[in-house]
């Protein structure tokens, strides 16, 4: 009998996030998947981070999770977005060498304790609303706590055109008795769909009469802990754009779609649409933007990012065939759609423990994510949280205002989906605090505490503050000049002698020349720059959470009648009334209850406590 701490059925992004935070709390751990070679598979494109996701990978990083190494070990080009816009809303994005990116993964598991299972999970073991570990064709594997992360595989079908064939991505065969076993525990599901573009040689590219995307320079990393010393080769991207000829032959064949046709049940994401939704819904444009990307280093594959399609495999040929530069493209796999099973999030605690089950958890594309960086993030709270339960710890609860993995897990748990959830930085409110910069500074002590990263990071991160605050007290606050250049290269001049730290305040300094430093100290700079500049507003924000927490634990008297209430909506009445929510924050987190409803609610218990003063 194969007994253990934790079970973790699914090799993705999840669940080797999730089997090596159980591995790094010091507990047993099964891994149960599908094949053994496709652990840590990129199934779509082949990239990490980018827009609100790259914030994420280094929160994973900060806690001494396994994706932001693995990048690093296969990344092929590196580019920070956003440059013009402010640092909490800059993002680096990380094209991988797909087979790399793979072989990192499985490298970094085979260094662990972690039991990998070569199996398919057909059922689980059941007893009085616990779920006690799962059972394959072959056996039975116990675990004190199972977490199920199975991506698109939940009953997943494939669709090109008219042609359907179960899988969850070429090659892979679907988990269906798994999904019959979920429909028969009563858990509330529904199903969803994303889709992927065609895959083409590279050598049958005209690279010419596209534009180039080369790399950033001097190329970052994507992962702080440093253990990955030296990049990959490095390689460009490319860009193309289709035209009306190309929109001509897809509205043309838009009713063979798989996704127009009405075989398709499942939701789609709305902000990562297929070339027919973008030539359907906005057929004013005249071109779409597509990312000609590598697959890898020495790999004659490209992925053309932005023409995802479920359209017959003729018409793919005709309409990529159309594109600049892809005239006499070579196809090698055809783009399709997938649609699978999710469970409803809200059936999950904040621990992603669900509601239903004791000791069952959910992670990854099954509570209704889309994208390997949320599905990450989501095994790293699960495997923590099993871990610490079994150990009797306290449950591990990142705030909205800490991380955005607090931000995703209780956007998730607490109002649901309705399309597959993508992570923005406009989905957090607290986001001038969450630069994907100092994920270091908010959470690294956490991880230290929870004994998941060693001591040496630790350490070293410790002394590196202190000479980051010994920098800012000796060379910027101390010392003091005159004159400055602006902006416009031009010397302004002071009435009296001001610290770099106040200058740096002024929208106006070129900062390139107000101070020489060094490689090291230019890292510390750049640091302080942006403390400098956010503080005031980072300030406001910080009182604005401070107020709120006191605000969200202040009690609803049970005596409150909603319906008198006036400017409350009559939906926002009876999901009140249902809930009786027992505080302002409980009441805040229903789905639906606007920031203007608190504030009615705010108002009306003032009253209530004014009458009684007065009585």
């Amino acid at each position: 009998m194969d007994k253990f701490d934790v079970v973790v059925v699914g090799g993705g992004h999840a669940g080797v996030e999730a089997a090596y935070a159980v591995y790094r709390s010091g507990l047993s751990c099964a891994l149960v998947t599908f094949e053994k070679s496709k652990i840590g598979q990129m199934s779509c494109n082949p990239a990490i981070g980018g827009l609100g996701k790259s914030h994420i990978v280094r929160e994973i990083d900060a806690m001494g999770g396994i994706m932001p190494i693995a990048t690093d070990m296969s990344g092929i080009q590196y580019r920070t977005l956003n440059t013009r816009k402010g640092d909490a809303v800059q993002a680096l994005r990380v094209q991988c060498d797909r087979d790399l990116y793979k072989k990192a993964i499985q490298k970094i598991l085979n260094s662990t304790s972690i039991n990998i299972f070569e199996e398919e999970v057909e059922d689980l073991i059941v007893e009085q609303k616990s779920v006690k570990g799962v059972l394959t064709k072959n056996k039975k594997i116990y675990g004190k706590k199972t977490i199920l992360t199975t991506g698109t595989f939940l009953n997943g079908l494939m669709y090109i055109g008219s042609e359907v064939s179960s899988g969850g991505r070429v090659g892979d065969d679907s988990a269906i008795p798994l999904s019959k076993k979920l429909y028969d525990l009563k858990l509330p599901m529904g199903r969803l769909k994303t889709g992927t573009p065609a895959r083409v040689k590279m050598s049958t590219l005209d690279l010419s009469v596209m534009e180039e995307q080369p790399g950033e320079t001097p190329t970052p990393f994507m992962s702080l802990a440093g253990e990955v010393k030296q990049h990959q080769d490095q390689l460009s991207c490319f860009i193309t754009r289709t035209n009306k000829t190309t929109h001509q032959i897809i509205s043309d064949n838009t009713h063979l779609s798989a996704m127009y046709s009405g075989n398709i049940s499942g939701i789609g994401p709305r902000y990562c649409p297929s070339i027919e939704d973008k030539v359907f819904k906005f057929g004013h444009k005249e071109s779409h933007q597509i990312f000609i990307e590598p697959e890898g280093i020495g790999v004659d594959l490209v992925y053309p990012n932005g023409i995802s399609t479920s359209l017959p495999k003729k018409v793919q040929e005709d309409f990529i065939h159309t594109i600049k530069g892809m005239e006499q493209c070579e196809i090698t796999e055809f783009g399709y759609a997938v649609e699978y099973d999710f469970v409803d999030p809200r059936t999950n605690k904040k621990t992603l423990e669900t509601k239903y089950f004791n000791d069952f958890y959910l992670a990854g594309q099954i509570n209704g994510t889309t994208g390997y960086e949320e599905a990450a993030a989501q095994g790293l709270v699960a495997g923590l949280n099993a871990a610490q339960a079994i150990q009797k710890k306290p449950d591990f609860i990142l705030q909205r205002e800490e991380a955005y993995i607090g931000v995703l897990i209780d956007d998730l748990t607490t109002h649901g989906i309705t399309e597959p959830y993508r992570m923005f930085t406009s989905r957090a409110e607290h986001r001038l605090l969450l630069s994907q910069n100092n994920a270091e500074q908010r959470l690294l002590s956490k991880a230290f505490k929870l004994g998941i990263i060693p001591e040496e990071r630790n350490t070293t991160f410790v002394n590196k503050e202190k000479q980051y605050a010994e920098f800012v007290k000796t060379r910027l606050d101390k010392t003091k000049i005159l004159s400055f250049i602006n902006k416009e290269q031009q010397t302004v001049s002071l009435d009296e002698k001001r610290s770099i730290s106040s200058i740096l305040a002024r929208p106006d300094v070129d900062e390139n020349n107000l101070i020489e430093l060094n490689k090291e100290e230019e890292i510390f700079f750049k640091r302080a720059s942006t403390e400098i500049k956010y503080k005031g507003y980072i300030e406001k924000q910080t009182r604005e959470i401070n107020k709120n927490k006191k605000q969200n634990n202040k009690k609803i008297p049970p005596s409150i009648n909603y319906k008198k209430i006036s400017g409350l909506s009559n939906e926002v009445v009876e999901k009140l009334t249902k809930s009786q929510p027992e505080t302002i924050g409980s009441a805040s987190q229903i789905e639906g209850v606007t920031p203007a409803a608190i504030n009615l609610i705010l108002i009306s218990i003032k009253k209530q406590e004014l009458e009684k003063l007065n009585a």
